[in-house]
């Protein structure tokens, strides 16, 4: 099996409970709340874990919390590579309204990094990324991370013999363009930030396809995802487009989907799938992830169940 390195910058303990109704000023009588180690990379390594498969965490890590989320990923099991943050890690809060079933979700900033942070951070990821295996970059930046990171990193993991993939958002996806960065492996987005890079509306899979694939031939990576919610995945290289159907489930929380599905997907690769199989898997594991409350990830059980419920078809 092919070894995996995530990286997380902003990691943070995620918090979530219910109460009966989210009212304004009064006291709000909650559940216990469920405590997770939190943030894109280490979700996506908690749901390579749920898969039965092994991962290592580059997790920046300070103060009592980061403590906390050391010891978090200690109980499941994760192998942590920690980098020392600028700063104490955050917290998070998701609070279900139990009325209406409602989630709210509070997400701190993070410590503020310096470019002596960021310069750090990189070279020890290049050190610390396995040869011939696969890097996950996902999740937000701390405040002072430059938006061209993924940039800068897809050039330095270009130097190694590992292979990139970027799920990124917002700015960090126009400074992929406009650097013209060595190209990831692959690089995923949900629908509403391809529609922001594009500069128009996305509604049909062709049209998702279209544009993913003239991503390809920019040179921003070999493959790009586009997540299109509820209907699905679509994956284009040079040569091909895929489409992989999202099977219809009761939704009891989004948190973790996307995560869910770089997990599913890129532990198919690491175990030498193709991109056609792994798209499969990867939109098995989002489907998979719906399914449960507030910080869960996906199951193997339910990943296992729902793969044949997701075809992959040519769009």
């Amino acid at each position: 099996m092919t070894s995996i390195l995530t990286i997380t910058l902003n990691p943070t303990v995620d918090l979530s409970i219910e109460t009966p109704e989210v009212a304004p000023e009064r006291k709000l009588r909650c559940t216990r709340p469920l405590t997770d180690p939190g943030g894109g990379g280490l979700n996506v390594s908690r749901a390579i874990a749920a898969l039965g498969g092994n991962s290592t965490a580059f997790v920046a890590l300070g103060g009592t919390t980061g403590d906390r989320v050391m010891r978090l990923l200690a109980e499941a099991g994760i192998a942590v590579f920690p980098f020392p943050a600028p700063g104490e890690t955050r917290m998070s809060l998701t609070a279900t309204d139990q009325s209406t079933g409602a989630q709210y979700r509070f997400v701190m900033p993070g410590p503020d990094w310096g470019a002596r942070d960021v310069a750090k951070a990189l070279s020890r990821i290049a050190r610390a990324a396995p040869e011939g295996g696969i890097v996950v970059l996902s999740g937000s930046q701390p405040p002072g991370v430059p938006e061209d990171f993924p940039a800068r990193l897809a050039t330095k993991m270009a130097r190694t013999k590992a292979r990139l993939f970027l799920d990124t958002s917002g700015e960090a996806l126009h400074q992929l363009m406009e650097r013209k960065a060595q190209p990831a492996d692959v690089l995923r987005m949900d629908e509403l930030e391809a529609e922001g890079l594009a500069g128009r509306k996305l509604p049909e899979r062709r049209d998702s396809a279209d544009f993913a694939q003239g991503l390809v031939q920019r040179g921003l990576a070999h493959a790009v995802i586009v997540a299109r919610g509820a209907d699905g995945n679509v994956l284009a290289t040079k040569d091909a487009r895929w489409f992989a159907v999202a099977p219809k489930v009761d939704v009891v929380s989004k948190v973790g989907a996307g995560d869910s599905f770089v997990g599913a997907f890129t532990l198919a690769l690491s175990r030498g799938k193709n991109f056609r199989e792994a798209l499969q898997h990867g939109a098995a594991g989002a489907a998979a992830a719906v399914t449960t409350p507030a910080t869960d990830l996906c199951s193997a059980a339910m990943v296992r169940r729902l793969l044949p419920h997701c075809p992959v078809e040519p769009v």
